[in-house]
């Protein structure tokens, strides 16, 4: 099997892989048999997944706690959260239709944003 690196056919840049782990493919077409230690790609991937899990992590934490700082600031807390939630749902399904984006990253992002309206209302006074 070969796998081409062609600038029309893969961008890896694009896909979001680090040049860590592009497998050393440097010329235009490379086989698997190439690639001699699968096993050193593989724990690199696992490091960068990491280092990206921690990044939402933080992240999300953040987020969450500038949302609830906002929200309490509100006559209507609650309300707050809603147009916030509201806001960013309209965001995601505009961007969805002007772009192609993959469903299941469509749902999971409407599903990130009912969590983190969940987890500010939960602590928000009625």
């Amino acid at each position: 099997m070969r796998w081409a690196a062609t600038a029309g056919m893969l961008r890896w840049r694009s896909l979001g892989f680090s040049t860590g782990a592009r497998l050393a493919l440097d010329k235009d077409t490379q086989t698997m048999a190439d690639f001699t230690d699968t096993h050193a790609v593989i724990a690199q991937l696992k490091r960068e997944n990491a280092e990206l899990s921690g990044l939402a992590l933080a992240t999300g934490v953040i987020l969450t706690q500038l949302l609830q700082a906002n929200c309490k600031r509100e006559l209507n807390p609650q309300a707050a959260a809603g147009r916030i939630m509201t806001s960013a749902r309209e965001a995601i399904e505009g961007f969805s239709s002007a772009t192609d984006v993959d469903p299941a990253m469509k749902a999971r992002a409407l599903a990130a944003v009912q969590q983190y309206e969940d987890q500010i209302r939960s602590v928000l006074a009625v």
